[in-house]
């Protein structure tokens, strides 16, 4: 029989629907972005109360760091609000901040902020969140893969998922997706491959504690078989 968990070790979520959020009450884009932050924030929180032990948002993609200026202004500006105290929050729940991607498209200043916030949360030890910015799962893997050029040598499955930026933590068993659309978008394409994938219809501003929970028990209902009988 297959493996089956009643609570995930790993969720990955991609956090989408922040501007069609905003479209939707003529609002601008920004505050779309304002209110996903707070629902993240907020979610970052209670994940950990369900006793998930790392959880992996998607925050923002390397794609996304092609969007006009003024959009990506406003996105930097909310790292410079919130980013600070939330690292302090996590760090009194004993929760370490770790962050994957690419950072150098990103103002020194936040970047600064950054490496504060995971210095900060060194050695939690209820769990870890990773935030994925400046991610991409392609971008990831061919990283990866030069490096086993460059060492000259043939890897293993093993090797080379440590060789990944999230090569410290365990592959998600659950990927959620907010927001309608049924696709992963370039997100731990390698570490996902047996995840389990829960896309739900609300805008990621909309996503609930509630509804997350939902995933949860989706998630317990199912069999993991990892391709055997």
């Amino acid at each position: 029989m297959g493996e089956e968990k009643a609570v995930p070790r790993h969720v990955a979520v991609i956090m989408d629907g922040n501007g069609r959020w905003a479209k939707k009450r003529l609002l601008p884009r920004s505050a779309g972005h304002k209110a996903g932050m707070k629902r993240m924030i907020a979610l970052s929180e209670h994940v950990f109360d369900r006793g998930v032990r790392y959880c992996t948002l998607f925050a923002l993609s390397c794609e996304n760091l092609s969007r006009p200026q003024d959009e990506l202004n406003a996105l930097f500006s909310l790292f410079r609000e919130y980013f600070t105290k939330n690292a302090q929050v996590l760090k009194e729940k004993s929760v370490e901040l770790r962050v994957v991607g690419d950072l150098s498209a990103l103002p020194e200043d936040v970047r600064e902020i950054i490496r504060a916030g995971e210095k900060l949360t060194e050695g939690g030890t209820r769990g870890t969140l990773a935030l994925a910015i400046g991610y991409g799962g392609r971008q990831d893997i061919l990283a990866a893969a030069n490096r086993a050029v460059r060492a000259g040598k043939e890897v293993s499955a093993e090797e080379f998922s440590a060789m990944l930026q999230t090569g410290n933590i365990p592959e998600p068993d659950l990927l959620i997706r907010t927001g309608k659309e049924l696709r992963i978008s370039n997100f731990l394409l390698w570490q996902a491959a047996y995840a389990e994938l829960y896309f739900s219809e609300k805008m990621f501003p909309e996503f609930s504690d509630a509804d997350f929970d939902d995933a949860l028990k989706a998630y317990a209902s199912r069999e993991r078989r990892y391709g055997k009988l």
